[in-house]
């Protein structure tokens, strides 16, 4: 499984010190309590680390999460959380094995970077109270939880905790950068909960740990509730898959060696969610933050992730009593330092250089997973950018007015080309007529004016939808309100659909005013300009 094992057990034994009260402090937020959080960060970390695609993913409990299981737990209880995951277990099964994944590539790269400078900020925000050594505001908020702490700090000042917090990130920061191959996340945290225990540093510890797991049980399980709770389970599998998978291309982004499998991953996290409520668990999900913890301790493989559950494992039953004397200071100066490692400069700085949309994206998904969460930061991230690319790719739509000449049979007149370029007038159409750009299309086309005919050349059209055949049909009829006769020329080969089921050629069709080239389309205008005395001096 490993070529260095030595390398995935110490980077699994950092994780495990740093999953720990995070395992402890979400399940409590949830309503479910320490004992659940534990469960998850064993059962579904040990097995997502086993049949996820991910070498390098962590799985556990994750703030999002949380938030999401608040209320189901306010509705239906402890009962209702669980069948929640079960439910979710089993979605996230089906999508791994219709290979959803796949559709993760779509994200474009400005959410993704966007997302993990959120996160970052996210994380670092979290650990105020904790480095400043005050209570938690009771928010679902980070910014207001932070800015909570730093009042609470102002007001009665603990430097003990601040300075404790700020060495160790500062250890973390610079040891990295000298030796990155050293766990110093794991010395730091030993050596300040060695000098706090001998010096009775009054420090805040973890406090006490639930010893063991709750013995595996279906009990839970209400076939009666199932119908109410199917919402629930569809936005907890939903928020299982995107966050496993963008924690997933974080770790890619953070080693650049790495590529997981998206498919495998979501049916990892599903067996993971199936066992999980088992043994009492809440919902689990990929977590970036100890996924980011992982990466940064050196771990080369899956091992490191399995060892840092199958540690909790050991921890919950042989060492409770030892880590509940670290300090909370200590582990936020550990996370402190991860959310700052865990944004690349260089990334990011490439993403500014590159466009001016990029960077518009970049910042939005940033600051929407900064104030709202996840789920919504990523898909306001890929529609900003949706309506960027969009955007772009109307302003690249091209309509042109051409010349007439040189579409004329070299045996007319120079006079007859004259005559014909005084009354006909060409445009060719490039690229997709659809939504964002036919409004545009309707408004230089309906401005034609002084003409007799107007032929739309549409060879080089990409694509066509509804949208943009309806409004291909509003502009003819416009100019044959004005007395303008039209034709169409060179519709290409699987775009005749639309055109066809929205009724927008059919008339054309049967008044024989569409053909497969331009030259063909300009000889039938000179036939009718020709008949109807327009051109009375044109030779028939």
């Amino acid at each position: 499984m490993c070529r260095h094992p030595r390398h995935d057990l110490m980077a699994g034994l950092t994780v495990a010190i740093v999953a720990l009260p995070l395992a402890l402090g979400f399940g409590i937020s949830s309503g479910m309590g320490a004992a659940s959080g534990l469960a998850t960060a064993v059962v579904a970390g040990s097995l997502a680390a086993l049949f996820g695609g991910s070498a390098l993913q962590v799985s556990g409990t994750s703030g999002a999460m949380t938030v999401v299981l608040m209320p189901i737990m306010s509705t239906h209880g402890a009962t209702g959380v669980l069948t929640v995951g079960l439910m979710a277990g089993l979605m996230l099964v089906g999508l791994g094995l219709v290979r959803a994944g796949r559709f993760m590539a779509l994200v474009p790269a400005p959410v993704v970077t966007g997302f993990t400078v959120g996160i970052a900020c996210v994380i670092g925000l979290q650990q105020m109270p904790h480095a400043l050594g005050v209570t938690p505001h009771g928010s679902d908020k980070v910014p207001v939880v932070a800015w909570h702490a730093v009042i609470d700090f102002l007001a009665r000042p603990h430097w003990l905790a601040m300075c404790t917090a700020l060495v160790v990130a500062a250890v973390l920061l610079a040891g990295a950068s000298v030796r990155p191959t050293v766990p110093f996340s794991l010395l730091a945290v030993v050596v300040v909960t060695v000098v706090a225990e001998l010096a009775a540093l009054p420090l805040a510890r973890i406090g006490h740990l639930p010893q063991g797991l709750p013995v595996p049980s279906l009990a839970f399980l209400d076939l009666q509730l199932l119908p109410s709770l199917l919402a629930p389970a569809v936005a907890v599998a939903a928020l299982a898959a995107l966050e496993s998978l963008l924690s997933a291309s974080v770790a890619d982004n953070m080693t650049g060696r790495h590529r997981h499998d998206p498919d495998r991953e979501l049916f990892g996290q599903g067996i993971a969610n199936l066992v999980t409520p088992l043994f009492g668990g809440m919902p689990g999900t990929g977590a970036i933050v100890r996924t980011a913890v992982n990466v940064r301790s050196g771990a080369r493989s899956r091992l490191a992730a399995l060892s840092h559950a199958l540690i909790l494992g050991a921890i919950v039953y042989l060492a409770a009593g030892l880590v509940a004397r670290i300090p909370l200071a200590a582990l936020a100066g550990v996370l402190l330092a991860t959310s700052v490692r865990m944004v690349e400069r260089d990334t990011l700085r490439a993403m500014f250089r590159s466009t001016r949309s990029d960077a518009v994206v970049l910042v939005a998904t940033g600051v929407a997973t900064l104030m709202l969460d996840t789920v919504l930061a990523v898909i306001f991230g890929l529609v900003v950018a949706g309506a960027l690319a969009l955007r772009a790719i109307a302003r690249n739509v091209r309509f042109d007015q051409e010349p007439l000449r040189h579409d004329l049979q070299p045996q007319h007149t120079e006079e007859e080309h004259a005559l014909l370029a005084e009354h006909v007038v060409t445009y060719r159409l490039d690229g997709p007529l659809f939504f964002a750009a036919a409004h545009r299309f309707l408004m230089e086309v309906s401005e034609v004016t002084d003409v007799s005919v107007v032929v739309l050349r549409m060879r080089r059209v990409t694509t066509i939808d509804a949208s943009g055949a309806l409004v291909l049909g509003d502009a003819i009829e416009r100019l044959e309100r004005r007395g303008i006769t039209v034709y169409v020329s060179g519709i290409p080969d699987g775009q005749h659909q639309p055109l066809e089921a929205l009724g927008v050629i059919a008339r054309l069709d049967d008044a024989g005013r569409v053909f497969a080239t331009t030259d063909a389309a300009i000889e039938a205008a000179r036939e009718r300009l020709h008949t109807t005395g327009v051109l009375p001096r044109l030779a028939g």
